[in-house]
């Protein structure tokens, strides 16, 4: 009895501390997308690049596919120069794939000098989680389209 009431404990102990670490790696990505929030605001190439996989890649709503981080770094600076207006990306969801890789999904809106500029899409980011703390490995960005009849 003295032995299962140990187990229980145990893992108890173990399910809390899972808990307190999704709890850790939920913050820290959230914190992840705000950086590359500001990155791109700030039309910063090496603070952005600082945040993706070597290998990321970025599927943008008007269809350019940018693979690798010298792409997505380029394609991004382009299009935050081009863009008149404020980029928001609002964390809906994390779903961990394993404790390596998450997906997040969110609203990302960038509000524009008129309300004819306005953009409200949806952003799927692909998450991994390295030596120096999580990166963005994949961003896929969709503009919602109207429902099927």
């Amino acid at each position: 009895m003295r032995i299962s009431i140990a187990v229980a404990s145990l893992m108890l102990a173990a399910k809390g501390m899972a808990v307190a670490q999704v709890s850790t790696d939920n913050t820290a990505i959230r914190e992840l997308v705000a950086r590359y929030v500001d990155a791109r605001e700030r039309i910063d190439p090496p603070a952005t690049a600082a945040l993706f996989t070597e290998d990321a890649d970025q599927l943008v709503s008007s269809g350019e596919w940018r693979k690798g981080r010298e792409q997505v770094v380029e394609g991004s600076m382009k299009s935050s120069k081009a863009a008149s207006g404020k980029r928001t990306i609002t964390v809906e969801t994390i779903r961990f794939l394993s404790p390596e890789i998450a997906i997040v999904d969110g609203h990302y809106d960038l509000a524009g000098a008129t309300a004819a500029d306005a953009r409200h899409m949806w952003t799927t980011l692909i998450v991994k989680r390295m030596a120096d703390g999580w990166k963005i490995a994949a961003i896929r960005n969709m503009l919602p389209a109207a429902p099927a009849k």
